[in-house]
């Protein structure tokens, strides 16, 4: 990043490390093979692959699953609720919560309109969802339990092994949304009591374009999209052979200094933010992603802090990526009690691995100076 520039949007997307982009660059011009190919070309294409696939199915316990390439989050959380719903021979009924990302709550949605049921548990304030509730909504012809990881907006990192091991207990399929803690949050397949999780590349410095579904053997899927049978037959299609490789190397790149860093930075800017009036954080403040900092400010709105920011030359977000040019307050907040003002008084903050502590400190100060501004010509003042 620039003297001048400075990126706190990494829950959005992340910068392609340049030792990813150095192991993907085979794969264009010299390894360049299909897979598919019987010839060596073709060979060395599915070598690369396959040591992909075994090298982060490591990272998470995965030898009980199978790893699933596919163009990255949307792809996948579509695959695992469709591609359950239809290898039902009747219709069935579907659980998730009021807080997950918008590819899921849409899917949701459209299998609703095809007859099949779906309870939303809700969140309690900072955003976790009670196992209690998970058993309570279960019923005879419960297809799955989807909860994400953690939450692409404020954060909170939820209680997935107790999560899974009520769904477990009622004989219920398991999946979680891992896109924004993978490589952040220590997981385990087999202990974490999960059967499907999402992951993706590009939010850990990785290449947009690929990610990847674990399904556990033995659960049942329709494939979405039908061909070639490439990928157990799961996922039709050429496959992203440079793509999967930056992945990996994406993957093998993130240790656990990178996460204390994004720790550290994180507390402190937390520290600083809430030293202004009228400032809280949405989310839990220890159950929480290492990189996020999700804060509210009374009587100004997000959109224009934002634009504050981004005029000091610093990159933020008001929520989601795929919806913040939306008017609509951010179904996050209202599911943990914001109202609409309040929600859209919001910023989140995603640090990256290489952010640094004078980042933190020019951050808090233009933070500071832009909320006190907005708040003189606020229409929202009291």
């Amino acid at each position: 990043m620039s003297a001048d520039k400075i990126y706190m949007d990494s829950a959005a997307t992340t910068r392609v490390d340049h030792e990813v982009m150095k192991a993907m660059q085979p794969y264009f011009s010299e390894d360049f093979g299909n897979m598919a190919s019987l010839h060596s070309r073709g060979r060395e294409a599915e070598h690369a692959v396959e040591k992909a696939r075994r090298d982060i199915t490591k990272k998470v316990n995965g030898k009980d699953h199978r790893l699933i390439f596919t163009s990255g989050g949307t792809e996948s959380n579509n695959f695992v609720l469709k591609g359950l719903a239809f290898a039902k021979k009747d219709k069935g009924h579907i659980i998730t919560t009021k807080i997950e990302h918008d590819c899921i709550l849409s899917t949701a949605k459209w299998l609703e309109k095809r007859g099949f049921d779906v309870t939303y548990l809700p969140v309690d304030r900072e955003g976790f969802v009670d196992p209690a509730e998970l058993e309570g909504a279960i019923r005879k012809d419960t297809i799955v339990a989807s909860v994400i990881h953690a939450n692409n907006e404020i954060g909170t990192i939820e209680p997935v092994r107790e999560l899974g091991k009520v769904a477990h207990e009622h004989d219920v399929l398991f999946h979680t949304d891992a896109c924004q803690s993978f490589t952040k949050v220590p997981i385990d397949l087999k202990k974490d009591n999960i059967d499907l999780m999402t992951i993706n590349s590009h939010k850990i410095y990785g290449p947009k374009g690929v990610g990847g579904l674990f399904v556990r053997q033995g659960v049942k899927l329709e494939p979405l999209l039908h061909g070639g049978g490439q990928e157990y037959g799961f996922r039709s299609g050429t496959v992203n052979v440079s793509g999967i490789a930056g992945f990996a190397k994406a993957v093998d790149i993130m240790k656990d200094k990178h996460v204390s860093h994004m720790e550290k930075l994180r507390d402190m800017l937390i520290d600083g933010a809430l030293k202004i009036d009228a400032s809280w954080l949405n989310g839990s403040r220890k159950q929480r992603l290492c990189n996020n900092a999700h804060f509210s400010f009374s009587h100004i709105e997000g959109e224009s802090l934002i634009i504050h920011l981004d005029l000091k030359g610093i990159a933020a977000s008001t929520g989601s990526a795929c919806s913040s040019k939306s008017l609509e307050p951010s179904h996050v907040l209202t599911a943990i009690g914001l109202k609409p003002e309040e929600a859209h008084g919001s910023i989140r903050f995603s640090l990256g691995k290489e952010s640094t502590k004078e980042e933190i400190e020019r951050t808090l100060e233009s933070l500071s100076d832009a909320v006190e501004t907005l708040r003189k010509i606020s229409p929202f003042k009291r």
